[in-house]
């Protein structure tokens, strides 16, 4: 608890990785889920890895917050999600 206290006195951010290390994040089809892998298995179904260069790597990165009003529909495609 320590640390987080200094972090908000110091103003650094904590932020949390996606996934573990072993992990790839994936994203699911037709709304703002989201889930994590384990590397070298494929994305369960109704799940589908981000596409290249648009992955989430932190909470709050720009990625993050984008996936937030995005998806991909079945056919791969980015959409805006729908509202919930």
């Amino acid at each position: 608890m320590t640390g987080v206290t200094a972090a908000l006195l110091t103003g650094c951010s904590i932020e949390q990785a996606s996934c573990g290390g072993d992990e790839y994040p994936v994203l699911n089809v037709g709304s703002t889920g989201n889930a994590c892998v384990p590397n070298g298995e494929d994305p369960p179904k109704g799940y589908a890895r981000y596409p290249e260069g648009k992955v989430p790597e932190k909470s709050g990165d720009k990625w993050d917050v984008y996936w937030e009003t995005h998806t991909l529909d079945e056919s791969g495609k980015i959409i805006k999600a729908p509202a919930e």
